[in-house]
């Protein structure tokens, strides 16, 4: 009964931090469009249009980088128990999955340009940057670091 207890007392942990953890990103995400429609002060076409190709684009790099932490990065941890040959196909992997990155990059930077001014493309890059140093900042904000090393 106890066991039976606890094991309930785990799954119902997990799900909580599960159901926090999407709520998390939902409220990140949510403030990233707010903050990217701010400073790119897209019209309403633009923004018609942008939020799409934009939207597409995150999906795509989301799975992309799902898929290498699960192939590769978990394996990658694993390193001094690989054998040569192993380590060696996993550099070949992790390579192939840089140049696939790099290559979803210049795709979505040719096509959201097509959306928006390459001025505004620029300045799409250079916000997304801001919003990550912000995010950054809050969080070692709310966990007490202060920002600066310990």
């Amino acid at each position: 009964m106890r066991n039976n207890l606890l094991l309930i007392l785990l799954v119902f942990s997990i799900t909580c931090s599960f159901a926090q953890s999407k709520e998390r990103r939902d409220k990140i995400k949510s403030l990233k469009v707010a903050f990217l429609t701010e400073r790119l002060e897209l019209s309403a076409k633009e923004a018609q249009q942008f939020w799409p190709v934009y939207n597409d684009y995150e999906n795509k790099r989301d799975a992309l980088r799902k898929k290498e932490r699960t192939q590769i990065r978990s394996k990658i941890r694993d390193a001094a128990n690989l054998t040569e040959k192993e380590a060696a196909n996993l550099l070949t992997q992790y390579l192939s999955f840089e140049e696939e990155e790099e290559e979803l990059d210049k795709s979505f930077l040719k096509d959201i340009s097509k959306v928006i001014s390459a001025k505004k493309t620029l300045l799409l890059l250079r916000s997304e940057e801001e919003f990550k140093r912000q995010l950054i900042k809050q969080y070692r904000h709310n966990k007490g670091g202060g920002g600066g090393p310990r």
